[in-house]
């Protein structure tokens, strides 16, 4: 903001201010003066409304530019029981989370938020979280300008994991008999053309990218990109967190009981080391992206990531897809790509719950 833009502009005359003729004015009267100082009181406000009227229609074409280029993305779900009792996932799919938000950061034009919560112990750790985390998140997403966004994001879904686990945890210890319901957790947070990945337990994302150099055969090469990181006892970091406060790992598990190292809920692990801080990653989305895997660990206990991506560009290749009215061609091969992952999942022999979220990713 200009420093200056309350005090009127200084007044410009022609010519040289030696040869201006100097003309004797009769003083003005006290009414006269007030009547001056308030149009003059007028004009700068009018002034600034102006400039501040431009500097919203200019952020206004900023955004709209901005919008115009960022990805499509599309959410798919599907979800098995498996040979469980119950179903202990639960999942949120928001592909435009605006509702949520109270306003967006100057620079930001689209939030959305996809997830994925594998219940242990019961189902109510994992449907809180689906019912809480999002609305956590909105409460403390940034607003306004600001320079390190980055920065602000990563706080931001610090905070929300820590506030969920503790609200989780403060409405169990109340129940009798307290819950000990515990929840894994994967959220993909999309800010305009860039993923915020935050997870704790051993859901898992990853990407399916292209490379941008056609193979010798005229055939461009798909990769697939970790997008979270699993957290259980096993791993060195957490058995060592875990033994420093006291607790053991016996079989892989926390007390030879809890297969993971980091989730929401799980009371009686948190003074053993179980925390609920996620791993936070962070990609930037291009024209070479296809989709996003956003699955629980019983998708990943049949299928390596690599595994899960061939199999749905199999299927998305596939030319035997039924035609469905009121979808795309391809919005019809992305639901039987989820569908039939999940479906081969069970079929492979997995008798966990299974849950599959696949975003299409369009420019």
């Amino acid at each position: 903001m200009d420093l200056f833009d309350d005090l009127p502009e200084p007044t410009r005359t022609g010519g040289s201010v030696l040869s201006a003729p100097l003309t004797v004015r009769p003083r003005a009267t006290d009414e006269e003066e007030e009547e001056e100082e308030e149009e003059e009181e007028r004009s700068v406000k009018r002034k600034r409304e102006d400039a501040q009227s431009d500097e919203r229609e200019e952020r206004g074409k900023i955004k709209k530019v901005c919008k115009e280029g960022l990805p499509v993305l599309r959410g798919y779900v599907a979800a098995r029981r498996g040979e469980r009792d119950e179903m202990q996932d639960a999942h949120v799919l928001l592909p435009d989370m605006s509702g949520c938000l109270s306003t967006l950061p100057g620079q930001v034009s689209r939030v959305s938020y996809f997830a994925v919560f594998d219940g242990h112990g019961g189902a109510r750790a994992s449907r809180f979280a689906a019912e809480h985390l999002h609305h956590n998140l909105a409460k403390k997403f940034p607003s306004g300008e600001n320079e390190n966004l980055d920065k602000l994001i990563k706080k931001c879904l610090l905070d929300t994991f820590r506030q969920t686990d503790e609200d989780f945890l403060r409405k169990a210890s109340s129940q009798k008999p307290a819950w000990k319901d515990g929840s894994t957790a994967t959220c993909v947070l999309v800010v305009d053309d860039t993923v915020y990945v935050a997870s704790l337990g051993d859901s898992r994302a990853v990407l399916c990218r292209t490379e941008a150099a056609a193979a010798a055969d005229g055939q461009r090469k798909t990769v697939t990109l970790a997008l979270s990181k699993e957290h259980n006892p096993t791993m060195y970091e957490e058995r060592m967190r875990i033994q420093r406060a006291g607790g053991t790992v016996r079989d892989g598990r926390v007390l030879g009981v809890l297969e993971v190292s980091r989730s929401i809920g799980d009371g009686q692990y948190k003074r053993c080391g179980v925390i609920s801080s996620p791993d936070l990653r962070r990609c930037q989305l291009s024209a070479n992206d296809r989709f996003i895997v956003l699955a629980c660990d019983g998708l990943f206990k049949v299928f390596s990531a690599d595994e899960a991506v061939r199999f749905v560009l199999n299927v998305l290749q596939d030319g035997s897809v039924e035609q469905r009215a009121g979808l795309t061609e391809e919005e019809v091969r992305f639901e039987a790509a989820c569908q039939q992952l999940a479906s081969e999942a069970v079929r492979r022999g997995c008798a966990d719950n299974v849950t599959v979220i696949l975003l299409s990713v369009g420019f």
